[in-house]
């Protein structure tokens, strides 16, 4: 199971709410269900910069906390080269995923997320917003992921 930064960020929002009492439950089952969570480097960032910018330091150990319980996937090389190819390759089909100017961290995830894919691993990313995602990988809203 790969987090996007919509589900990651749900779970590392200080603010208690219905939604993020939910995914934090889910998440906690998964892990406590012997799912594999990865937290890639691109949605760490995502997450991590608006933390960092609303002044939230329970959300950062909380994010801190999940990175050190997870597996993590750094940003690399590969990463990166992979998703350069995607980026270009979805702008040729005329099916941008982000404005031409933005860094496009869909395609960086989805990288990560083919990457460990190819080592042999079974990978669902885990979003909020699948749309993107799909052309790539297998992307799936949180909730219709099942825990079991």
């Amino acid at each position: 199971m790969v987090l996007d930064s919509g589900p990651l960020g749900l779970v590392t929002n200080p603010t208690a709410s219905p939604v993020n009492d939910a995914c934090s439950k889910w998440l906690e089952a998964l892990s406590g269900g012997g799912v594999r969570v990865t937290v890639p480097e691109i949605a760490d960032y995502e997450v991590r910069r608006e933390l960092l910018r609303i002044g939230k330091a329970r959300g950062i150990r909380r994010l801190d906390t999940i990175k050190a319980t997870a597996r993590y996937a750094p940003l690399t090389t590969e990463t990166m080269l992979l998703a350069a190819q995607l980026w270009a390759d979805v702008r040729r089909r005329g099916q941008p995923t982000a404005d031409p100017h933005a860094l496009d961290g869909d395609v960086i995830l989805a990288a990560q997320a083919m990457l460990l894919a190819s080592a042999g691993d079974s990978v669902v990313v885990a979003t909020m917003n699948a749309m993107h995602l799909t052309r790539f990988v297998d992307a799936r809203a949180w909730e219709d992921i099942p825990v079991s």
